[in-house]
């Protein structure tokens, strides 16, 4: 991998596209600032050796430019990590505006561009748009694992136009390391626990990891497809219908391959989806009309526990339940502390996706897992075997 670890940025303006997706609350505050402190050495780098930093971001999924989506808001978590001397923004990523404020920034500065997802030609990939954000700097990295699996104008179209001046960041690096990792150096018994609302969002990895692992926790709403397909009796719990019959090939597969699937006995249900309904523990094949499945119960907690326990590999997607309402993240939290007990015991663990992510932060796990990777999706796509177009971009050298 073409990475900065041995180069020199020292009057260099470098682009950097970093992943400052995060979450906000009502009040334009940070609640989340993983991703934002996970591309610190990168820019660390960039401005130690005498370099200026030109951050590239997007947040959220704005339809043209709106107050809510602008990344002024990630300036103070900027501010308190760098310093407000030498933390600058722009309010626009290209024209005139962005031009005099990169040309200007003295060495040693940070300046962060308005969110690039303002202008539709990001995410349509369109060559004249990265070039206008090309004319920001002399270097492009991308540090951004986030958005690593999208061939959008700010992390893949833009490294064209730097055939010889690109490379990826520190996380970038880790993360593809990491991810690797777990693919290509499995100590068994290997668990993967698969968990969200739906099976349509995580059937290729499924299928990708089937030949793998030796067990598979499946938690969340997708339980309840599978559960149906088994003849199962679910009430008023997410299904969808369409996936049924690639729940009962996922299943046949794993008895080709002598996986174990392990989907929760049962589970905690609400007659409503909120805090305030009648909360019953039903087994989860025989939850009764009116009633949805909202976490996992204390048996499945328990069973879960047990073979997390014994794995000497670990991969974690998706939450157990509904965790962002308290009374349905017990599931979660009870999964999030058996994996890194796990870790502990020497097993090697990798967390991935928002949700997982924001649990492991939310129970204050991070520093008891052996990575966790700041990229959903893309973690995802990178384990199905997929080229992410984010790296496969530093790897050309055909100029645009």
């Amino acid at each position: 991998m073409k990475t900065i670890h041995s180069l020199n940025f020292k009057n260099k303006r470098v682009l950097i596209r970093v992943d400052f997706n995060v979450p906000l609350d009502e009040n334009f505050h940070v609640t989340d600032d993983t991703r934002i402190r996970a591309a610190v050495p990168t820019i660390n780098k960039v401005i130690s050796d005498g370099g200026a930093a030109i951050l590239m971001s997007h947040l959220g999924r704005p339809k043209g430019p709106a107050d809510k989506y602008s990344l002024k808001h990630i300036l103070p978590v900027l501010n308190q990590i760098f310093g407000s001397e030498c933390v600058h923004f722009s309010s626009d990523c290209i024209g005139e505006k962005a031009l005099q404020a990169a040309s200007s920034l003295p060495m040693g500065h940070i300046l962060l561009l308005e969110n690039v997802r303002f202008y539709a030609e990001e995410e349509k990939g369109d060559i004249e748009f990265a070039k206008k954000l090309a004319a920001l700097g002399q270097f492009y990295v991308n540090d951004a694992f986030g958005t690593a699996h999208r061939k959008h104008a700010s992390t893949a179209v833009i490294a064209s136009f730097f055939p010889d001046s690109k490379a990826l960041g520190f996380l970038m690096a880790d993360e593809v390391t990491n991810i690797s990792k777990v693919l290509a150096d499995i100590h068994h018994p290997f668990v993967a626990i698969i968990g969200g609302a739906k099976v349509s969002s995580k059937i290729n990895i499924l299928r990708n990891l089937t030949d793998k692992v030796d067990h598979f926790i499946i938690g969340g709403g997708m339980v309840f497809t599978f559960i149906k397909a088994l003849g199962g009796k679910v009430g008023a719990s997410l299904i969808e219908d369409n996936m049924i019959d690639q729940a009962k090939d996922i299943i046949d597969k794993c008895k080709e391959h002598g996986v174990q699937v392990h989907l929760p006995f049962d589970s905690v249900c609400s007659d409503k989806f909120a805090e305030d309904g009648e909360i019953v523990t039903y087994p989860t094949n025989l939850i009764s009309d009116g009633f949805m499945g909202l976490d996992i119960g204390k048996t499945a907690i328990e069973e879960f526990q047990s073979v997390i326990m014994q794995a000497k590999t670990i991969l974690w997607n998706g939450p157990m339940g509904v965790f962002e309402m308290p009374t349905f993240q017990h599931g979660t939290r009870e999964i999030a502390n058996a994996v890194a007990n796990a870790t502990k015991k020497g097993a090697f663990s990798l967390v991935g996706g928002g949700d997982s992510v924001a649990a492991i932060n939310l129970f204050h796990l991070a520093d008891d897992i052996s990575y966790v990777s700041t990229g959903g999706g893309a973690m995802l796509e990178y384990m199905e075997g997929i080229v992410l177009p984010g790296i496969a971009a530093i790897e050309e050298t055909q100029p645009a």
